[in-house]
Order: C-alpha cells, then structure tokens, then sequence
C-alpha cells in the first residue's frame, strides 16, 4: 500500500541481523507448529497449511524458506494477488498475513512475519526457490508439472523481484498473455505492420493512411476495413466535431483489432460506445457481397450485470438511427430491418456462455471446444479474475473479436487478479504512436491531442497501447455535481505531483464546498446508536441536502424526486398490493396484477441503497442489516421478530443471492423482495414468495420460494464489492471507525460512483476517509504490460 511503502522511504536504518534465523526458517516442524498457531487466530488460512503439509510430506528436503514461501504464496490468492513478490514482502512481511486491522489483543500471540522473516536476505530466500522438485523457471518455460513456478521476467517490463506462483496461476497469466498479444500482433494500422509497430509501410513512407490494409500475400484480412468506408460509416454514426470524440475515436480503434478496450468512468457512455461499435461492425461486414451477419455475443460477469446492461442495449438498439449507417457502406447498401436485428440485446453470464459443469473448475466451452461466435462484448470487465479471464480467451476462436468494456478505477474482481487494472495501466496517457495517431485523425476527421502521444510521454507505445480507448467526458456528472468532483478528487492517483496531504486537501474541498453541491450530504455519526441512521435508511434525510433535496432536474429538465430511504419501496408494497385473492399459480393474466406490483417494489427499491466496506462488526452488513431492520419495524414498515430479522423470512425483505443456482436461473449478485402472496389453496392464507426480475431485460418476474433459496442474505446494507455493476438513486456510502485494509481509494471511488443522483456519506469515525483515499490497491501479479 502506497502509504505505507512511501513510509519506508524515510524509515530509520534497520536494526543488526540477529546472530541465529528465527526456528521457523530452519527447522520444518517448527514453520508448522508456527503456521498452525497462525491458522489458529485466522492470520492463515487452513488450506494454506495443507499446502505445506502436502510439498513436505512429496518432498522431505524442502528447506523451511522454501515451504514458508509457498504458504505465503497460497495465502495471497485469498487476498487477491496472484502472486507472492518475495521483495515486496520482505519490505513489508506483516502484510503477507491476514492480520486485523489493529492487532491482536488476546494473549500469547504468534510471532509475526517481519519477526519470522529478521535478517532474511533477498537473495537468501530466492535461493531457497531453487528446487528443481518444487519450483519450476519460468524464464525457462516453466517446464515440467512441479506444483510451484519462479516468476518469469514480462518483456520489457522489469520486476520489482522475484515471484513465486501457485502453477495453475502462473499458467493462467502465460493463456491470457499469449492469447491477448496474438490478437494485437494481427491487428493493422493501414498497412502490414502490427499497430504500434515503428516499421515503414510495405510500400514506402509514402503511403497515405486511407490506403486499404492487406496482408503480405495481397489478400485483406477478416479483420481489416479500408480507411475511408470506415472513416464514412463513424460520420454516419458520430456528429461532425472539431476536437477528438472519445466515443468515435474508441470505436474506430476497437474496429480495426480483434482485441480492444474500452474503459471510462460512470456516465462517459461505456454502453452507447458499444452500441455503436456492434452496429458498425455489422454494417461493415453486411455491406461485403457474401457475407452474414457476424456472430455476437454479450456476456457480464454477474446476473445482476447482464441484466442491467441487456436492458440498456435494448433501449440504445432500440433508438439508434441506422439510416446513413446503412447507406454508408458498400455499393448497395444495408437493409436496415435486417442491421438492426442482427445487433443483440440478450446479455448473459460468463458462466452460462462457457458451460459451467456442476462440481468443477472446468467449463463445457475451452481450446478443443471453443465458442460458436465471432464478436465477444465483455461488460463490467473489472470485475473479471484472472481465472476466469484465461477461461475466455482460451475458448474464443482465434479469429474472433474480444472488446472488454468497464471503469479500469472500479475495485477489482473479489477472487485473485485485477486483469483491466493490469492492462489499463497507461489509459490514462494514451500512449498512441504517430501511426495510430495519423490513422484516427483519417478515420474520425479530428487531431489527436498531443500529450495523447507516446512521443509526449518519451516513452514507446506498445501494442496494447494502440487498442485501448478511454472515454474522458461524463455526461452524467458535470462541474456543478458534487458526486462528479468528489469521485474525480477520490480517484486521482498519488504521484510526484499530487501527495497524499494535497489529495485529502481536495476530498476535503469537494466536502466543504460553499454554496454546497445540491446532489451531496456528509453525515457523521457519533456512536453505534445515533438515531442519525434510522432517519438515513427510513427516510433518506433529505434535509442534508441543500433545500432538502427540492427542486432539482435531470440533464433533460425533469424534476427530480428528492431523496428518499427504505420507506418509499415498503410503501409501494403496501399501498400498490393486489386486491385479488387468487395469485394465479399457472401464471397468465391472473397473475398480471402481482407482476405489475413486484415491478413496482422491485423498481421503488432501487431508490435507495446503503453500501459498507465490511462484512462483520457493528458496520458491517453483519451488525447493519439487523439494526436496519428494527429500526423499519419502529417506524411500523414492517412485521418481523427479532429472530426473523436475523435468519428468518418476512415480508418486505430484500435479499441477494450470493451464489449461482443455474436451476432457479438466479445469478449471483441477482436481488429480489420478499411479498406476501394470497395461497390459491386455502383462502385467506398468505405464503411467502420471493420476486425476482428475469435477467433478459423482458420485464418478466421470477416468483421464488424461501425453501428453494440456498445462498441468499438481507441487503437491507450491502458490501461495496457486491453493488458493482448496480446503481442507485439515492446511495449512502458508510465508511467503519477504525482502520482496515480493505478501506481504499478504489472502494471509496466505487462506492461513490454507484449513486446517480444522490450521495450520502456517512463517516463514524475521524479520519477514516482521509486514510481510505490515500490507500490504493496494490494486486500483485506478472502481467504487467503486454
């Protein structure tokens, strides 16, 4: 973590190497007694030991180090990283462990890492990894089947140390590695060369960029469209503009590589972007004489976020003019009946699209049975871990397109690696050669702004560079929203020029803004019972919002409703509830009535949503969904006994699937209510349901009985982590009172950018914010830059 590296730099010289290596590092009974002890008081995992168990019961002369680094590297997986970076840990070993947050205060504690590790020398340790029966070189290919891999060096990208890998990780990064730079190394610039290639055209440095791309045998390839039909089919879709269009220029860059990325904050137009690009694609190869429509497929890593964005795509195909589109491509142009149905709106799971077998790891989809597609659109890319990642690139066809689209700035996915983060490391620059530069100026017919340029920053662009677009306009939130400049203050990253003291003085001047921004409160709470709260989740409290919330409007001049809490959706499920008394089991119009009222609850809940940062103790969703729920019993909301409201069903209550049930088709992430329904077989009863809305975007309701539900919990306060690819009208973000790893700039920018028109902070203790927005993620893993 930034800080605490940051630290380091100014800390005083390190006390003498101890005469004698603590007992751990050079007996192997006593490493497993300590990582037991360490097992013991939730530092390690159970399963991280097992590991070590196993390597020293197949290999007896595994050295101590050796076997510690292994259980480290294990542990790192369940913290997100994919690796162990030995340098790193040696910097600072007591954050190889899941220690708490403020120590352990019981008695007897174990040693801790920096005391394991005294006097350990780099050069020491990685000698250790020299085992030919338990570590492989990844330098050399990694050959072999040993259960652990020493970290090749990327190239041209220089490590911080060695890494040591679990092999099935490493071998994860090598599939997504070679698979991504396959795909950027046949992508062309208006020429031969590979995009971001420094080589002359074929033909001389004579030759115009509008020049048809073709291959060394004079054939175009699959991928590849001359420059000026392009160029004609981004003015059908784009206005005329003087300056570079972010949304234009990302899809001319996606259009010409079979690998591409689209990454921006909320509100720049992720989904419009997409939108556009598949109708572009489609145009483009319907205008070819022969040609079918392009096999597309939109995937989101949850149900919850395929379902968002299928009921976007459907709205923006829906609305999109292809009238010039149509007539811009070829001869004869496209019927534009026929380019609109060929652009899809179903959105599924990544899971669903792969196969998922029952019981495995493994999927129906892989290399030796690779999916029926051409075009692949990836949405909420973040949240995408480096297993999965490597699932969907080994089960694309060579030929065909990824485009991943997501916020690189959104927290990474929850299981190990941050692959958009990795890849998006240089978005923020640019990095676009004079090649790529030349070739958007002739397709989009505006410059490029220089210090886009890889010659600005004197650093080469690389491939990946060339295939990266970053959408920089919001046209959610402008200057005068103060969620817009509290998340662009939240989100900067710390560098030479901007310290973590001028960064809090920025959050600080968001927060203290004079007049007050009208779409942003701060609300600090005293203590674990401040009434505060109950006003928050019941009401809203609106009156920290200047005028209380009156009189706002949307960017079309619609009055916005003031904010609200909990109350509003348990108002419309009692006061919208069907006065029929049959449910209508066999579905059909009977049930219209109660479909139309769960849609009513489903739609009035997204109104309001109260996110935390950790799951256990009084601020976290273990100690808030209970006090939530008395606190909406008080106000006489809802009907629930204590025992309920901590494990059992009632009406009203919202919950989240946690886990997927393919049978049920709930995905995890997936919300539904709780409503009391008229039991067609004993009058007067009511049975319990749970309504979920269908994933497809139909607007159909699934009815789900408690019974049936296997991995569900009250969402009355939900995880950031769980709310990405969700947003809310009105959002409060708790932050907890005391200091927690967890507590980053990346969750705190996160749970910000889940509001659209309203934001509540809530701070129970000073100086949480201050430390979370100067924390960043820091995943370790090798993929660095393609």
């Amino acid at each position: 973590m930034r800080d605490l590296f940051d630290d380091l730099d100014d800390a005083p010289e390190p006390p003498p190497r101890p005469d004698r290596p603590h007992p751990a590092l050079g007996d192997t009974a006593a490493l497993l007694a300590l990582l037991e002890r360490w097992v013991a008081r939730g530092w390690l995992r159970a399963l991280d030991r097992a590991l070590v168990v196993f390597l020293q019961r197949e290999v007896p002369d595994a050295s101590a180090p050796l076997l510690l680094a292994a259980a480290l590297a294990s542990h790192q997986l369940g913290r997100g990283h994919v690796c162990l970076d030995l340098a790193t840990t040696l910097a600072a070993p007591d954050l190889a462990l899941s220690l708490p947050p403020e120590g352990d205060d019981l008695s007897d504690p174990p040693p801790l890492p920096s005391q394991v590790l005294d006097g350990l020398t780099l050069g020491e340790w990685e000698q250790a990894l020299a085992h030919p029966g338990l570590v492989a070189d990844g330098d050399q290919g990694a050959p072999g089947h040993t259960p652990l891999v020493r970290g090749a060096t990327a190239p041209g990208h220089q490590h911080q140390g060695p890494r040591l890998y679990l092999r099935r990780y490493w071998q994860y990064e090598q599939d997504i590695r070679q698979q991504i730079t396959a795909r950027l190394n046949s992508a062309t610039c208006g020429n031969t060369a590979p995009c971001g290639s420094t080589a002359p055209p074929r033909d001389g440095a004579d030759r115009r960029p509008d020049d048809a791309t073709s291959t060394s045998d004079g054939r175009r390839p699959d991928n590849a469209t001359d420059t000026a039909t392009l160029a004609a089919a981004l003015d059908a879709l784009f206005p005329t503009t003087e300056t570079i269009d972010w949304q234009q220029a990302a899809c001319a860059l996606a259009a010409r590589s079979p690998f591409a990325v689209i990454t921006g904050g909320p509100g720049t137009g992720k989904t419009t972007t997409v939108v556009k690009l598949l109708a572009l694609l489609q145009a483009l190869q319907l205008g070819q004489e022969d040609r079918h429509a392009l096999r597309i497929r939109l995937a989101a890593p949850t149900g919850k976020a395929a379902a968002r964005l299928n009921d976007s795509i459907a709205k923006q195909v829906k609305g999109l003019s292809l009238v010039e589109l149509a007539s811009a491509v070829g001869q004869q142009g496209v019927d534009i009946s026929t380019l609109r149905d060929s652009i899809p709106t179903e959105v599924t799971t990544l899971h669903r699209l792969l196969g998922s077998r029952p019981d495995t790891r493994h999927f129906r989809h892989h290399a030796g049975n690779p999916l029926a597609l051409d075009v692949l659109v990836i949405d909420e890319a973040s949240m995408v871990d480096i297993e999965m990642m490597a699932a969907v690139l080994t089960a694309l066809p060579p030929r065909a397109r990824l485009v991943l689209l997501g916020d690189k700035d959104q927290l990474a996915s929850v299981e190990a690696g941050a692959v958009l983060g990795d890849l998006c490391q240089r978005a923020e620059g640019g990095h676009y050669t004079r090649q790529t530069a030349e070739w958007l100026e002739a397709v989009t017919g505006a410059p490029l702004p220089a210090d886009y340029r890889d010659d600005y920053h004197g650093t080469p662009g690389q491939p990946l560079d060339q295939a990266i677009a970053m959408l920089r306009v919001s046209h959610r939130f402008d200057a005068a929203s103060g969620i817009g400049q509290l998340a662009e203050a939240v989100n900067r990253p710390l560098d030479a020029g901007h310290t973590a003291k001028e960064k809090r003085r920025a959050v600080r001047q968001v927060l203290e803004h004079t007049p007050a921004y009208a779409d942003l409160a701060r609300l600090r709470l005293a203590d674990a019972d401040d009434p505060a709260l109950d006003r928050l989740v019941v009401d809203g409290a609106p009156v920290g919002f200047p005028n209380s919330g009156q009189g706002r409007r949307d960017p079309r001049g619609e009055p916005l409703a003031p904010p609200t809490g909990y109350r509003h959706y348990l108002e419309v499920l009692r006061d919208q509830r069907p006065t029929d008394t049959s449910f209508g089991e066999a579905g059909g119009e009977e049930r219209a009535p109660f479909d139309a009222w769960a849609r009513a609850v489903l739609e009035a809940h997204g109104r309001f949503q109260l996110l935390c940062a950790l799951r256990r103790g009084p601020w976290g969703i273990d100690g808030l969904n209970p006090r939530i729920g008395q606190a909406l019993r008080r106000a006489r909301l809802i009907a629930a006994s204590d025992h309920e409201l901590e494990s059992g069903w009632f009406e009203g209550r919202p919950v989240l699937v946690t886990r997927n049930d393919y049978g049920l088709g709930l995905m995890n992430g997936d919300i539904g209510i709780t409503l009391a329904l008229p039991d067609d077989r004993e009058p007067g009863r009511r049975l319990l349901r749970i309504a979920f809305p269908a994933s497809d975007g139909s607007g159909q309701i699934k009815w789900v009985l408690p019974s049936r539900l296997q991995a569900v919990e009250t969402v009355f306060a939900m995880t950031v982590h769980k709310s990405q690819g969700s947003e809310f009208t009105h959002t409060a973000l708790l932050l907890p009172d005391a200091p927690n790893p967890i507590l980053t700039r990346e969750l705190v920018y996160t749970g910000i950018t889940r509001a659209r028109d309203w934001l509540t902070l809530v701070e129970t203790g000073r100086g949480m914010l201050d430390e979370a927005v100067t924390r960043e993620v820091m995943r370790v893993s090798g993929l660095g830059k393609l």
